[in-house]
């Protein structure tokens, strides 16, 4: 398989050193999947971390803009403005800190987390509310699939939430935030599937985490939460860096 048939077509400014950050994401993910039965083992945080880490390195190195800015100070204003880099790196970093949490000590550190991937939630809103078509005008299937999602969502909480407990505000603060995450991603109208798809995947995986914690069992959580999850997070930062950056033939 071509590096380009997995960032869905030729990118520009994407290289060798591009390719082996991908390549490490995909084995590492790889990895960590196929060790679930002897986890928690030592190391196996750092095969999660180094799932996700090398994409937001490739978001921030991909989508940087030239800088020609000689002035520290303007270097750093030109920086912090206007940039899809960090910001999509930065969503990706607070996910990268929520796997950790969540592999340190679910039960410990599961509010940790939370805190984590919501913050990731808020940035990514930004990130695809700013990309959103100016002026936005859905078409009839953007709004029938987020509201879909919405329907989903309002479902799944309502049927989730009572066996939330002391976790109920937060939990469903989360699903809130990661019920606008989705929709702004179909909003935002982008070329190809990648993103939303990716953000739906996303919820999924996340679905299948709270309906093991709060509600019953689920055959194979791990492995179905995992794939659910690196897919989406993959989804949405290839398939964002394809909308920005892709070659047309």
């Amino acid at each position: 398989m071509s590096v380009d048939a997995l960032t869905f077509g030729r990118l520009r400014g994407f290289n060798a050193t591009e390719g082996l950050l991908l390549v490490v994401s995909i084995a590492c993910s790889a990895v960590y999947l196929l060790t679930q039965t002897m986890q928690p083992f030592r190391g196996s945080v750092v095969l999660k971390a180094l799932s996700i880490a090398p994409l937001a390195v490739l978001a921030f190195t991909l989508l940087r803009e030239p800088d020609n800015q000689t002035s520290g100070f303007a270097r750093a204003a030109n920086l912090l403005r206007d940039r899809d880099n960090l910001i999509l790196s930065a969503a990706l970093s607070f996910s990268c800190l929520g796997d950790i949490f969540l592999d340190l000590d679910p039960a410990t550190y599961f509010i940790h987390g939370l805190l984590a991937f919501l913050v990731a939630h808020f940035i990514y809103i930004l990130l695809f509310v700013r990309n959103w078509p100016r002026p936005l005008r859905p078409i009839g299937k953007q709004l029938l699939l987020a509201a879909i999602v919405l329907i989903y969502s309002l479902s799944f909480s309502n049927w989730l939430s009572p066996g939330l407990g002391s976790f109920a505000k937060p939990v469903m603060l989360y699903v809130c935030v990661l019920t606008a995450m989705v929709i702004t991603t179909i909003l935002a109208g982008f070329s190809k599937p990648w993103v939303w798809l990716g953000a739906i995947l996303f919820m999924i995986s996340d679905s299948i985490l709270a309906t093991h914690k709060f509600k019953t069992d689920v055959t194979l959580r791990n492995y179905l939460v995992w794939v659910t999850y690196y897919l989406g997070q993959y989804g949405i930062a290839i398939g964002f860096l394809h909308e920005k950056l892709r070659i047309q033939k």
